[in-house]
């Protein structure tokens, strides 16, 4: 018997990374930031030298990339730098990249780690490509203005001086990139709940979230 899958999809800084670890939580289910996959990809070849604009450079390295490659990355606090986030923006739109790291996504979908009762995954076409199929699918947005700002304090944070046009400027190519990509473009499935946290608290983003899964796995 197949385990469910939650799809949880969303431009940059929208917060269905946190949504993802929070669902996964309460519900004693699989996780996997497929996110990290494509900002494992930038961040090697970032280190590398190599020209994150050469297509066939980045489909080697999505290519060699091994689960263990991953774990150790996911450790890597390089791999939430704005720098990595914007060249994984980057190398997923290289159809090579997406299709090589296309398997590891379906296999952890289908046998998540530990012998767990299902599994979400976080990214930007879970719910379009990877897990079709899957019986929940939420779309987390938010405008690009509180998306910005949100970014801007997460810098700001980090001890960093960033000037807020240049963090929305950064986003907005970020949003266009990634919904006018020739393959797999971020777009909400259309069996997607769509869920606008602009104006919600977190405790309501994840209220909302889980009554959709029970609703969906119930039904």
């Amino acid at each position: 018997m197949s385990r469910p899958v939650i799809a949880i999809d969303g431009p940059a800084a929208s917060g269905k990374g946190t949504l993802a670890r929070k669902v996964a939580a309460a519900l004693g289910y699989a996780l996997l930031d497929t996110g990290a996959l494509y900002r494992g990809v930038a961040l090697t070849m970032i280190r590398a030298g190599a020209d994150l604009g050469d297509a066939a450079a980045a489909t080697a390295t999505a290519r060699a990339l091994t689960a263990a490659d991953i774990d150790r990355l996911t450790q890597d606090p390089a791999l939430r730098l704005d720098d990595t986030a914007s060249g994984a923006s980057r190398v997923s739109a290289v159809p090579g990249v997406r299709q090589a790291l296309l398997d590891f996504q379906r296999d952890f979908a289908a046998n998540p780690p530990g012998g767990l009762p299902g599994a979400v995954l976080d990214g930007r076409d879970i719910g379009t490509v990877i897990c079709p199929y899957a019986p929940v699918k939420l779309f987390v947005t938010a405008s690009v203005t509180v998306r910005a700002q949100r970014r801007f304090a997460e810098l700001l944070g980090r001890g960093e001086a960033p000037d807020f046009a240049d963090v929305l400027a950064d986003m907005q190519a970020r949003d266009d990139r990634d919904t006018k990509r020739a393959v797999a473009p971020l777009v909400p499935a259309s069996d997607a709940v769509i869920i606008d946290n602009s104006d919600m608290t977190p405790q309501q983003v994840l209220d909302a979230a889980l009554d959709v899964v029970r609703r969906r796995l119930s039904a």
